[in-house]
């Protein structure tokens, strides 16, 4: 009787880090756990600019980033089941998708593919200086006013411009956080993008994660006054879902990765997702590799 075959043990483990560019390029490297580089690719990104509005496809760079790292991988003769962990950096651009997970469109020429406004988008100055009309006590931690390249002015702009799309959309997301979602089919966001560009009151949550006997934790950086009083109270339905679900550190998730290398789907560890802006390290993938050592994470999940 013909005994089943055991699978190979990966004789090393390898990061990969993503990192999405604003346009010129797409980037992905691949690090051995002594963070020497074993090899990088890039695929190109599309890009829309009509005036102030500048428009991405998140489809585009799905597509970019599996290109890159079937690349990356294929020069550095890398095995899918090598790969150790997962850590994405980019710009802080924002995704809007449906119940589904599809496109939908932030852009007034009604093109489905162009679901993201880049993080040079100015096209809500008007919203953000009536955002910093306001008395919230929220501006006080955003250095006293909101940038028109921050999240709030920009989806406020979309409710009053765009409202069949404001209608449909049922996540609104940073592209760090929907690059994870859509690697993992998991929509935590990450503690970086929504304190840095979204209004979360991260050091509330942090306090309330803290404190045993919490018990409103989906809610506890959110400040609920100032959404409504920028006239954005919808938002605050079903606990924040549209823009918050539980804050993400590093966790392990399942990789839905068949499209982009690895050949099967494994267990690996997926980093925080991270802003290039706020880093000023684009093209490393520096939050993955320093959060997979510093924790500990090997192959072999």
């Amino acid at each position: 009787m013909a005994t089943a075959a055991v699978p190979a043990v990966p004789t090393r483990s390898v990061l990969l880090g993503v990192d999405v560019g604003t346009g010129s390029a797409h980037v992905g490297r691949l690090f051995d756990e002594d963070g020497k580089l074993l090899g990088c690719a890039r695929s190109p990104i599309q890009i829309w600019k009509d005036g102030d509005c500048i428009e991405q496809s998140s489809t585009d760079i799905w597509l970019a980033i599996c290109a890159a790292v079937k690349a990356a991988c294929s020069l550095a003769n890398v095995a899918g089941e090598e790969v150790a962990g997962l850590g994405f950096t980019d710009t802080c651009s924002l995704v809007a998708v449906d119940a589904d997970g599809s496109p939908v469109t932030v852009s007034l020429s009604g093109d489905s593919r162009r679901n993201i406004i880049v993080w040079m988008d100015h096209r809500a100055v008007k919203q953000a200086e009536k955002i910093n009309s306001s008395s919230s006590p929220v501006l006080q931690y955003c250095g006293g006013s909101l940038s028109p390249e921050m999240q709030p002015p920009k989806l406020l702009w979309v409710k009053e411009n765009l409202q069949e799309s404001w209608t449909m959309a049922f996540r609104w997301m940073d592209l760090s956080d929907w690059l994870a979602y859509r690697a993992t089919g998991d929509d935590t966001r990450s503690l970086c993008s929504t304190v840095c560009k979204w209004t979360y009151l991260g050091h509330a949550h942090m306090q309330q994660v803290n404190e045993k006997d919490s018990r409103n934790m989906e809610a506890c950086g959110w400040d609920d006054d100032f959404w409504e009083e920028i006239g954005l109270g919808d938002l605050i339905d079903g606990h924040h879902a549209k823009i918050e679900i539980p804050i993400r550190v590093t966790q392990l998730v399942r990789v839905n990765a068949e499209k982009c290398g690895p050949s099967k789907r494994h267990m690996i560890p997926v980093s925080n997702p991270t802003t290039d802006d706020i880093l000023n390290l684009p093209g490393v993938g520096c939050c993955m590799v320093v959060s997979i050592l510093r924790f500990g994470f090997h192959g072999g999940f």
